[in-house]
């Protein structure tokens, strides 16, 4: 019987703010060794493990670590989780392949690129002649370390997300097609210097991503080809060699991978400004929608997105509601710990005043004075519906509904990822009796508020997950960059294939 190592290591990073990923972080997520892993049903794990365990493969666990996005991985919570995960794997030799559900946006503070570097530390480890297999977002930052480690990378295609499962099934399924011999993967990544918010990102027609997607799928269609992705990248690390583009793994056919790769990049390029979105002030948005707009309105604060790496901590858009709103309701979610306790401590029903967000990472903006009554607690907890974490339970720690007026302030102790509107629901919020909605994802709320949303406002406000970057400055990341700069011309794409 065959064995193979499997483990995860999923986290999206942020160089530009957020609070940083500490041990705790992974807890309110998922940390999970030994025989807890081989129970995973859900997610990419689980999709792995149904074809593994479907292929009468022994698995032999290593350490399954997630979390919501934040900044970067504290040093040492990063020593410790590669540690756990090489121990482990060395106490499983031999095995005949590895797989590993990555992101492939990760950053630590001693290491930025630590997909790369745990690839290549399990390299070592098992031998040139060992197959290891990686999942990936569509919006990881592929690097060189990534391909030259790895035997086959494959990505999630949809966005908003939705096929974990299958995607950990079909790097399962090449996993077991190199070691019965039926392919001989060839892999190639291009990217071009493209550096967009996920705004206009979606995999779903119509878009200019999702006409990319297309083009990736069919491409798979042909013969000799075994698998072709397309990334977005996550814009908000600060690292070199950025950019989005395409992945293309052929049976045994370096230049027919190559020569698919860079076309799928091209695509990316030429499509570069329609992925930039119009914004609005959101002043001038919630005065264009009271004048103009029957029914429901959601206000995408998108520079505060949570799942982006973003504290979840602004009241720019809050500030304006208090402004602009009149008495029409709305909601908008803070998170903001210590007014969260003050609610606790005042109990339900309690009226007080309070300094709201800029808390946890305080550069970009300043607090917000309010009063208002306590009009719900909870624990935080709830469940997700779908996506990267359907059917796990998340904490958003002690949470509280401040009504100010016509406007509910949902406080939380804790960033948590926005799939739908568990967050929302967790607080007994009916958002159809709202106005106003304001959200911190740039993609998920499509989904959530599809059947009273009457319009959305993308929102340009201070945060380290703007809607554009064509204003903020990295400086790792080498210039020209889209949108950064304008680029004349056609592009030769960077290509990250192994070494012979």
């Amino acid at each position: 019987m065959k064995s193979i190592a499997i483990g995860s290591f999923l986290i999206e990073c942020n160089h530009l703010g957020g609070a940083p990923a500490d041990m705790e972080t992974f807890r309110r997520g998922q940390l999970l060794d030994g025989e807890q892993v081989l129970n995973i049903r859900e997610g990419t794990v689980g999709g792995m493990l149904d074809v593994l365990g479907r292929e009468e493969i022994q698995c032999r666990p290593l350490v399954v670590a997630s979390a919501c996005s934040s900044g970067p991985v504290k040093a040492a919570v990063y020593d410790q989780l590669k540690a756990s995960m090489l121990e482990k794997l060395a106490d499983s030799l031999p095995v005949d392949g590895v797989i590993l559900a990555l992101h492939g946006a990760a950053a630590a503070e001693n290491e930025l690129d630590p997909e790369g570097d745990l690839l290549e530390a399990v390299r070592q480890l098992v031998g040139r002649d060992v197959p290891i297999v990686a999942t990936l977002d569509l919006h990881a930052h592929v690097t060189a370390r990534m391909v030259e480690s790895a035997d086959l990378l494959v990505a999630w295609e949809t966005y908003p997300h939705r096929d974990a499962v299958e995607t950990g099934q079909r790097g399962a399924r090449g996993l077991v097609a190199i070691l019965d011999g039926s392919l001989r993967p060839t892999m190639v990544m291009a990217k071009v210097p493209v550096l967009v918010a996920g705004v206009l990102g979606q995999t779903d027609p119509p878009g200019p991503f999702a006409e990319i997607m297309e083009m990736a799928l069919k491409m798979r269609a042909e013969e000799g080809v075994y698998s072709t992705n397309a990334f977005l990248v996550h814009p908000y690390l600060d690292v070199p060699q950025m950019g989005g583009g395409g992945l293309v793994i052929t049976d045994n056919d370096q230049p027919r991978a190559q020569m698919l790769a860079e076309e799928l990049a091209r695509a990316y390029w030429d499509r570069r400004h329609r992925l930039e979105p119009e914004t609005w002030n959101p002043r001038d948005a919630i005065r264009d929608a009271r004048d103009n707009v029957e029914g429901t309105v959601v206000l995408v604060e998108t520079a505060d997105c949570c799942g982006g790496g973003g504290a979840g901590d602004s009241i720019h858009t809050l500030r304006a509601l208090l402004e602009e709103q009149g008495q029409q309701p709305s909601v908008v979610p803070v998170v903001d710990p210590a007014a969260a306790a003050a609610c606790h401590q005042a109990g339900l029903g309690a009226e007080l005043e309070l300094e709201i967000g800029h808390r946890v990472d305080p550069v970009w903006g300043e607090p917000v004075t309010v009063r208002g009554i306590v009009a719900r607690l909870s624990d935080g907890i709830f469940r997700y519906k779908g996506g990267i974490w359907g059917g796990q339970q998340a904490h958003m720690g002690p949470a509280a509904v401040l009504k100010v007026g016509s406007l509910s302030v949902c406080l939380a102790s804790h960033a948590t990822y926005e799939w739908c509107n568990e967050q929302y629901e967790a607080l007994e919020i009916d958002v159809a009796a709202m106005k106003f909605i304001v959200v911190k994802n740039p993609m998920n709320y499509r989904q959530a508020y599809r059947e009273c949303m009457q319009k959305d406002y993308i929102l340009d406000t201070a945060g380290p997950t703007p809607a554009s970057l064509r204003h903020v400055e990295l400086r790792r990341m080498e210039r020209p960059y889209f949108p950064r700069d304008e680029i004349p011309g056609e592009i030769i794409p960077m290509l990250l294939q192994k070494r012979d």
